[in-house]
C-alpha cells in the first residue's frame, strides 16, 4: 500500500513520507585534516537530484548549516529556486565552521550564535523562513539546551522558523524537546533495520513528535553496495573512520553489520524490492510517524528511493519475518564469543 504523506510531529506541517537527506551534497569539508564529506561531489547533479526529488512528490529536504562548511545549503538553495513553495526545508545549527576555508572549527552553545546561525543559513538557502531548526549537538546537557529551545521559540515568534527539533539519539534529551510547546515537533535519530530505536520511537508516540529518521540506510550498506572487502577512499568520511561513526571502521564496511544486513535481505526484497527499498519499507512499517531522510547526490539515487512511496511499507508478514531473521542473528552472536554482535555503545554518538 503506498505511503506519501506524514505530518511533522504537532506542528500540523504536512511533508512527503520520505525525505532527502543532504549531507553528501555539500561536497568535501574537513575537520583538523580528517573528511567529514562524502567526497568529491558534481553541484549540477545535485541540482538535478533535488528537481527530480520535488518532481516524484519529495518535499522534505534535511541538510545543516555545517554540511560542506555551508556549500550544502547554498547548493540546495539554489536547487530550490522559483520551486521554494513545493519543499520543507530542515536545517540544523551548533557546530561552527569557516566557510572559506571548508573546515569544522567547534562548536557553540551560546543563543547569541543561535541568532547569527539562522541569518546565515536564511541567506544561503536564499528563503525567508525555516521549516524546521533542528539543534544539532545531540550529546548537549539539558540544562544547556533549555536556553536554546527557549531562544527558538522567540525565532518562531518572529516569523524566522515555524518549527524546531533536537537531532539527537538521546531519549531523555527526546523527551526534554517533547516537553515543551507545540513548535517543538521534531526529533532527528538514528534508525534503521540494521539498529532499531525503540525508546525513541516511544518518547515521540508519548509527545506527539515526528521521528526523523536518520541513516535509514546504514551509510549504504542497505543498498547492497558493499561487501566484505570493499574500500571507501580516504576523501570519504566512512573511509577515515572517525570515532561516531559506527557503520564502517579501517575505510570497510564493519563485519558486524554486513552480517546483519545479509541476514535480512532476502526477507526486505522478497516482494521485488530492491534492498533499499526494502529498508525505507520497514521504516514505515515500524512507526506511523517517521520520515527517513536517505541521503542521495544523484537522479538515480533519488529515483529508486522515491519509488519505495509507491511500495509503501512491509506487509506485516514481511515485516515479522525480518524480525525473526534479526532475532536469530542476535542469538548466533551471544552463542559466538570470538564474535561479538554489539561491538559499539548502545546509544551511538552520532555527528550527521
Amino acid at each position: 500500500m503506498a505511503v506519501t504523506t506524514r505530518t511533522l510531529g504537532r506542528s500540523g506541517i504536512e511533508v512527503s513520507a520520505l525525505g532527502m537527506g543532504c549531507w553528501a551534497i555539500g561536497g568535501p569539508w574537513a575537520e583538523a585534516g580528517r573528511p567529514l564529506g562524502w567526497g568529491p561531489v558534481d553541484d549540477e547533479e545535485s541540482v538535478r537530484a533535488v528537481h527530480r526529488a520535488l518532481d516524484l512528490g519529495v518535499t522534505l529536504f534535511d541538510t545543516a548549516d555545517t554540511y560542506g562548511a555551508g556549500h550544502g545549503e547554498r547548493i540546495l538553495g539554489r536547487a530550490l529556486a522559483g520551486r521554494r513553495d513545493e519543499a520543507v526545508i530542515a536545517t540544523k545549527w551548533g557546530y561552527t565552521f569557516d566557510e572559506d576555508a571548508r573546515q569544522a572549527t567547534g562548536e557553540d552553545t551560546s543563543p547569541a550564535y543561535l541568532r547569527r546561525a539562522v541569518v546565515a543559513s536564511l541567506r544561503r538557502l536564499g528563503t525567508d523562513r525555516i521549516d524546521l531548526y533542528q539543534l544539532h549537538l545531540g550529546d548537549l546537557p539539558v540544562p544547556r539546551a533549555e536556553a536554546l529551545l527557549g531562544a527558538c521559540e522567540e525565532l518562531v515568534a518572529d516569523g524566522l522558523v515555524r518549527a524546531y527539533g533536537w537531532s539527537t539519539d538521546r531519549p531523555d534529551r527526546a523527551a526534554a524537546l517533547g516537553r515543551r510547546g507545540t513548535s517543538a515537533t521534531a526529533v532527528q535519530h538514528g534508525l534503521s533495520v540494521l539498529r532499531d530505536a525503540p525508546e525513541l520511537l516511544a518518547v515521540c508516540e508519548k509527545y506527539d513528535l515526528a521521528s526523523v529518521a536518520r541513516g535509514p540506510l546504514g551509510m549504504g550498506l542497505l543498498t547492497g553496495k558493499y561487501a566484505a572487502g570493499s574500500t571507501l577512499p580516504r576523501d570519504d568520511v566512512r573511509g577515515t573512520g572517525p570515532t561516531w561513526l559506527e557503520w564502517f571502521r579501517g575505510g570497510r564496511p564493519a563485519p558486524e553489520w554486513l552480517r546483519r544486513a545479509a541476514a535480512v535481505r532476502d526477507a526486505l526484497t522478497a516482494d521485488g524490492r530492491t534492498p533499499a527499498q526494502g529498508a525505507l519499507g520497514w521504516i514505515w512499517a515500524r512507526s506511523g510517524r517517521t520520515v527517513p531522510i536517505p541521503g542521495c547526490r544523484t537522479v538515480a539515487q533519488v529515483e529508486e528511493n522515491a519509488a519505495a512511496l509507491r511500495l509503501g511499507p512491509l506487509a506485516p508478514d514481511q515485516f515479522a519475518e525480518v524480525e525473526r531473521r534479526l532475532a536469530a542473528v542476535r542469538s548466533a552472536a551471544l552463542r559466538d564469543a570470538d564474535r561479538p554482535f554489539w561491538p559499539m555503545p548502545s546509544v551511538p554518538t552520532a555527528r550527521p
